[in-house]
C-alpha cells in the first residue's frame, strides 16, 4: 500500500529534489567555466563550452519540471 502525502509534504519533497537539480546544474556550469579558463587553446575552449552547455541543459530540465508541476499565478 502506498503512503499518501499532503500537499505540504509533497512540496517539501519536490523542493529537495529540485534543489539538487539546481546545485548540479550550477556545479557543471562552474566546472565548465573553470575548464574554459584553465584549459589549452582549442581543447579547453571546446570542453569548457561543452560542460557549460550541459549545465544549461540540466537547468532547462529543472525549469521544465517547475513549469510542469506548478501552476504559475499572474
Amino acid at each position: 500500500m502506498k503512503k499518501r502525502l499532503t500537499r505540504q509534504e509533497e512540496f517539501e519533497v519536490l523542493k529537495l529534489v529540485l534543489d539538487k537539480f539546481l546545485w548540479l546544474g550550477f556545479g557543471v556550469m562552474a566546472f565548465g567555466l573553470y575548464t574554459l579558463l584553465t584549459g589549452g587553446a582549442n581543447e579547453g575552449l571546446l570542453r569548457g563550452f561543452a560542460f557549460m552547455i550541459g549545465g544549461v541543459l540540466i537547468l532547462l530540465v529543472f525549469m521544465g519540471l517547475l513549469i510542469k508541476e506548478y501552476e504559475i499565478m499572474p
